[in-house]
């Protein structure tokens, strides 16, 4: 059996997307059970759910996961997967949004790799689609998690979004502009968070990463790519007591360097959320907060 840790022991955790064999939420799963949190394993592909959560198992006993078959763009759904995971897991501390499609895992078709199809081809029902799995899905998740976590003065809510070139690529519609809207979320989650000891931060792999909802280039393999392990380390660092003021910030996994002493390695890896360092551009800039 892989070596686990006990850096998250007694803390519960929902992921989202949870389920893909080859998905970054079954690394992260895998990372938070090795780091010994509890993990309510969200998806809608219930055998792909099974199968993840069988393999978590062998890794962290029994009762290390609990999958749950809901939609996160179901209000209802999603409210009855917190409820769950609260009633059944004892707690929850934890939130990785982490479920993620673009319009080919959608079933509208296209290709992710070096697509050039422009806006004027999106069919609306793949705009609507994505917009509300990879936004509308993280707010309503991070929407029924923040009471709870508030209430007990402790919470980590962790969004998965893509790189900032990926955001406004040429044909990169509506996969990028869901993932900057998740993004401006965050930022927005973190700020409203503030003192409450729930936090709010990004993470993201940092490139074109081996799942299934990217092609590699022609002639390449899945090699090429960034894997999801990268995904593992942050993602408990981010959860863990030791990350309490780190609020309102990204991490790119491909650079966090563990040879690196915290401090430097935050450095490397870390920048502010939604880039605010670009700083105010409104004319009225004071105006924020006025009513």
């Amino acid at each position: 059996m892989t070596t686990r840790s006990e850096t998250l022991q007694g803390r519960v955790a929902i992921v989202t997307g949870a389920a893909s064999p080859i998905g970054m939420g079954r690394s992260i799963t895998t990372g938070l059970v090795r780091a010994g949190a509890r993990v309510a394993m969200l998806d809608i592909n219930e055998d792909w759910l099974d199968q993840t959560a069988n393999d978590m198992r062998e890794l962290g006993g029994d009762d290390c996961v609990m999958p749950i078959i809901a939609d996160v763009t179901d209000p209802e759904s999603v409210q009855n997967a917190v409820q769950r995971t609260i009633g059944e897991m004892g707690g929850l501390h934890i939130l990785v949004n982490n479920a993620g499609i673009n319009p080919r895992t959608a079933g509208f078709g296209g290709s992710t790799a070096g697509s050039r199809t422009g806006f004027f081809d999106i069919v609306p029902d793949a705009w609507l689609r994505v917009i509300s799995v990879n936004l509308s899905g993280p707010f309503l998740m991070a929407n029924a998690v923040a009471s709870h976590m508030m209430e007990q003065g402790f919470g980590r809510i962790i969004g998965v979004t893509t790189s900032m070139d990926t955001m406004w690529r040429k044909g990169g519609a509506p996969y990028g502009p869901s993932k900057a809207g998740h993004e401006a979320l965050v930022a927005i989650m973190a700020q409203d968070l503030e003192g409450t000891g729930v936090t709010a931060n990004v993470l993201t792999p940092g490139g074109a990463t081996a799942t299934n909802m990217v092609l590699p280039p022609e002639g390449a393999t899945a090699d090429a790519l960034i894997q999801p392990e990268v995904m593992q380390a942050p993602v408990v660092w981010i959860a863990s007591d030791d990350a309490s003021e780190w609020n309102g910030r990204r991490i790119i996994a491909y650079h966090w360097d563990e040879s690196l002493p915290l401090e430097a390695r935050l450095e490397k890896c870390g920048a502010p959320a939604a880039w605010p360092q670009l700083g105010l551009q409104a004319v009225h800039p004071d105006w924020f907060g006025r009513g």
